[in-house]
């Protein structure tokens, strides 16, 4: 029995925000979990298709495979005829990623191999205190700028009232294939930059980034005694 479209399965579109989905696939859970459906098989059938699309579809590498090849691109036990294989039981990106992924930076989205999360940069910040302070100790409250989602677009980057689109040049894959020869690489798409969707009319107050800058106040304790500490070293 073939799977059904998993956009259809949690009744999105495929230009839906992550948000979205996910408001899409709670809904759906609770109408089909099992304890609020003892003993009905469909239900429980229903339950299953809808974790499976919501675990693909809120996958950034999943959901750019399966965007551009459908159940075979996030199939684990997909064989000969894959997408750009060699009809073996490899996909062609798959046998030549380890070779080339350094030169062509990193993993693959939609491949085998998960890209590793880029770490954040590290926070900075200069704090005066008096020779007394120092010496006795005492708890700071400090302000350090951080990045949130805009309460105008809710995260989209498009602005109030409309919304984001497929990037057609990628087809919201994220990237394209470029052929040279035998081999075939994937690369970041150039008119999306990775994001799989374009902001025709993006959101004024955070300019399409879908994030603003804003301060988070933190309380800071100093030991007692830290000047002995600076003073030693």
């Amino acid at each position: 029995m073939s799977k059904r479209d998993y956009y259809e399965v949690l009744g999105v579109g495929r230009d839906s925000s992550e948000r979205e989905i996910k408001k899409a696939y709670k809904k759906l859970a609770m109408k089909f979990h099992p304890d609020r459906n003892p003993g009905d098989k469909a239900a429980e059938a229903s339950f299953k298709e809808v974790k499976e699309a919501y675990e693909i579809l809120t996958d950034s590498d999943k959901k750019a495979a399966y965007d551009q090849f459908g159940h075979a691109g996030v199939d684990p036990n997909r064989g000969a005829g894959g997408h750009g294989g060699f009809g073996g039981n490899a996909d062609f990106g798959d046998i030549f990623g380890d070779v080339f992924g350094d030169i062509f930076g990193g993993g693959r989205r939609g491949g085998g191999r998960q890209r590793q999360a880029a770490r954040g940069n590290d926070l900075r910040y200069n704090l005066e205190l008096s020779l007394e302070e120092a010496v006795r100790g005492l708890t700071k409250e400090i302000r350090i700028p951080t990045l949130a989602a805009c309460d105008e677009c809710d995260g989209s980057g498009a602005k109030k009232g409309t919304s984001t689109s497929t990037c057609t040049t990628c087809h919201g894959a994220g990237q394209v294939q470029m052929q040279q020869g035998f081999f075939v690489t994937q690369q970041m798409c150039p008119t999306c930059h990775g994001r799989g969707k374009i902001i025709p009319d993006p959101c004024p107050k955070c300019h399409g980034e879908g994030r603003v800058e804003k301060s988070k106040t933190l309380s800071v304790k100093i030991p007692a005694g830290l000047i002995l500490v600076i003073a030693s070293v």
